[in-house]
């Protein structure tokens, strides 16, 4: 029977991967720089497979690399799970977050599970709004933490995932071809809209704003049905969508970044815990792509994790 994965090698090798120095590595596990190279030595005769390459000063990983490292931040997690479920000291009580429906669809069944399962006597309350009201309700206390789209001109939250914003119609339609753009978005302080409208105003692209919501739904629906074009990070694309680019005539837009808000809170434990699983999470969660064979696999995704979208790519229709 072949041993067991040493998980203090997996934890260093995923420091490693993040850092991208073994020396910045050494810091953060508090080992010496000698010390975690050689447990780098002896992962990778356990696992058979080259793990890093030199890339100038950093190491990157390998694709055997690239492999190993989703399987080990499973393991990691499911360690802390294990022991969180028999820890008599663990959390409870509740705690109320916010996010936009255009992440909750994507993102909270994985939150959710994961962190329900790891504290099961923490109740949690959600409420899915768009970031400006997110924002409000944190100032005004009604949130122990939110989820939202980050605005660089503010600066009100810590960055944990980062996707491209991209252009998106209709896969069986031509809406995208009209003369004037019919366009989808949310309401008026919605920063992609904005950013949206500007590279449009650049391009001299003559378009009407068509259909406003709150809701990820309604835009979603307006674009399927080939009534609108709107803009959407990765994470929001669906089946039927097509993403459109330089080639179509869409200039680029700047990157979506989610972050993490906290409140004023007397559950600060509880707050830091999420805010903490949360940010493991998104960052084990791939984007939707299809695969060669044209099939949309939403399971596969974890296998998925660092391929992106190109323009002109089509997902299939339900």
């Amino acid at each position: 029977m072949a041993a067991p994965l040493d998980l203090d090698q997996l934890q260093t090798f995923i420091m490693i991967a993040d850092t991208g120095s073994f020396t910045r590595a050494a810091e953060e596990v508090h080992r010496t720089q000698s010390a975690v190279s050689m447990q780098m030595r002896r992962l990778e005769e356990r696992i058979g497979k080259a793990l890093f390459e030199k890339d100038g000063r950093t190491n990157k990983l390998t694709e055997e690399g690239e492999r190993l490292l989703s399987y080990a931040r499973r393991m990691i997690h499911l360690n802390r799970e294990t022991l969180a479920a028999f820890d008599d000291r663990r959390l409870e009580g509740t705690i109320r977050i916010g996010t936009p429906d255009d992440y909750a669809d994507r993102f909270l069944p994985e939150i959710m599970a994961r962190f329900s399962r790891s504290n099961p006597r923490v109740e949690l309350t959600v409420i899915c709004e768009p970031t400006f009201n997110l924002v409000d309700h944190i100032k005004r206390g009604h949130l122990d933490l939110a989820l939202v789209t980050h605005d660089d001109a503010k600066g009100q939250s810590e960055v944990v995932r980062r996707e491209p914003l991209l252009w998106v119609s209709s896969a069986n339609h031509a809406t995208h071809e009209q003369e004037i753009l019919p366009l989808a978005f949310g309401r008026p302080t919605c920063i992609w809209r904005r950013a949206a409208c500007d590279v449009l105003d650049g391009m001299n692209r003559e378009y009407r704003i068509l259909f406003t919501s709150w809701s990820a739904t309604v835009i979603t629906a307006a674009v399927l049905s080939g009534l609108a074009i709107s803009v959407l990070p990765e994470c929001a694309l669906r089946p039927g969508m097509r993403v459109l680019g330089e080639a179509d005539g869409f200039g680029a837009l700047p990157e979506c970044k989610i972050g993490i808000m906290r409140g004023h809170t007397a559950r600060a434990d509880i707050v830091e815990a999420i805010a903490r699983h949360i940010s493991e999470s998104l960052d084990n969660i791939s984007v939707p792509a299809a695969e060669e064979t044209g099939t949309f696999d939403f399971a596969a995704m974890a296998a998925l994790r660092g391929r992106r979208l190109k323009p002109s790519h089509i997902l299939p229709g339900w």
